[in-house]
């Protein structure tokens, strides 16, 4: 791992090294994804390749062992754009005792903050560090928008495609970052094609699939506001029991619940009460361990995002080859001694890391880190930039059971 500076003397900072920027970016800088969960703007970077922008001063300021085999570094850097505050942690995976996980609330329709997420790990080895996880429906369902896999929990919740970039552990327990198809099928019934498991929405034209693992019913949540042209088939112990053109609030699921919006609800409609319903599927690969971004940050060493301009807070997974080393970064943002970061300093900065593979979580006033500190308290060692821990849907959490 390479935690240090560039090898450019910066520049003297020029006028507006932040700025507004009242024109908008040129088209190259445009990348058509959410930024962060709570769609806030940020604020726009001044036009500025890396050699220009240099590092005049790169200090390490904490460092700590948080567990046998993770370690917590903070520090603070400034370029011609202005200061940051970065926070580290490196777990190596190879320690006995040490494992990652995903870290929930609960239920995939509930929101908690990540310090709270991490203690309800009671089952097995305790939570001794963690961050922030995927993006969610914030101010709605609260649900994340893409793929969960819990060690112990299993399969959680996850869309066919198109919100799939993961951070995961396959088969054998090794760190991978990849896409993650959910391969999902009614048997015998190929007309029914699932796009849907536990998301916030099904989608247009398509089937979702809802389990306890949900919580409570979300009503039209699920469908987006629209109340037409929706049906509703419960389904338990592999048999239709009932079937509905309306959807409930707060009900408790038993069994599961197929429901279908526009033509996938037509489709719904070739099944009567007593139909048989089996329904087999997993995460493409059968990962041990998944949790979701939005973007890949580096995919075999080369930066993959272009957006120099945008500034926010932010949260990064990313793999070292060579060491084996998980890492876990967070940027403090939208603060007066943390800008913040684009994605692709985000990006150059895991690289400059040792990062070959990196992943981009959720930011703004998600950004959060957790860990256990010098004295043995678990803590926010981050500064989150509302100013306290903000509820999340997941968080990916780092665990240690001493051999």
């Amino acid at each position: 791992m390479f935690l240090g500076c560039a090898l450019l003397a910066a520049p003297s900072s020029p006028a507006g090294g932040v700025t507004r920027d009242p024109q908008p970016p040129v088209k190259a800088d445009r990348e058509h994804f959410p930024q962060t969960s709570d769609g806030v703007k940020g604020e726009i970077a001044a036009p500025m390749p890396r050699y220009l922008r240099g590092v005049a001063r790169t200090t390490v300021r904490t460092k700590w062992q948080v567990a046998p085999g993770v370690t917590y570094y903070r520090w603070g850097q400034r370029d011609a754009r202005g200061p940051i505050r970065a926070h580290l942690l490196t777990v190596d995976l190879r320690t006995p005792g040490l494992a990652l996980d995903y870290g929930s609330p609960g239920l995939v329709g509930r929101t908690d903050q990540v310090s709270d997420i991490l203690a309800r790990h009671s089952n097995g080895p305790g939570a001794i560090a963690g961050v922030n996880g995927d993006f969610f429906d914030i101010g709605d369902t609260g649900a994340p928008l893409g793929l969960g896999q819990d060690r112990q929990a299993g399969f959680l919740h996850a869309p066919r495609g198109g919100w799939n970039s993961a951070f995961f552990l396959d088969a054998l327990g090794r760190p991978d970052i990849g896409y993650l198809p959910l391969k999902m099928r009614v048997l015998h019934r190929p007309n029914l094609s699932i796009t849907n498991v536990n998301s916030p929405e099904i989608r247009p034209g398509g089937i979702g699939i809802y389990t306890k693992k949900w919580g409570p019913t979300s009503g039209y949540r699920v469908t987006g506001g629209q109340q037409q042209h929706v049906r509703m088939v419960r389904v338990v112990d592999q048999r239709v029991v009932e079937i509905k053109n309306k959807l409930t609030v707060n009900k408790h699921i038993n069994g599961f619940l197929m429901i279908g919006r526009g033509e996938g609800a037509k489709r719904l409609t070739g099944l009567r009460k007593g139909s048989k319903v089996l329904l087999r599927g997993r995460l493409q690969g059968g990962p041990t361990m998944a949790i979701t971004g939005n973007k890949f940050l580096i995919r075999d060493g080369v930066v993959e995002v272009i957006n120099d301009r945008e500034m926010h807070p932010r949260t990064a997974v990313g793999i070292d080859r060579d060491t084996g080393e998980v890492l876990l970064l967070v940027i403090d943002g939208r603060q007066r001694f943390s800008r913040g970061y684009t994605m692709v300093e985000l990006a150059e900065m895991m690289q400059d890391l040792g990062a070959d593979e990196a992943l981009n979580l959720d930011g703004g006033g998600s950004s959060t880190m957790v860990a256990r500190g010098p004295e043995g308290g678990m803590g926010v060692v981050n500064s989150p930039s509302d100013g306290a821990e903000r509820m999340v849907a997941n968080a990916i959490e780092v665990t240690y059971r001493a051999p």
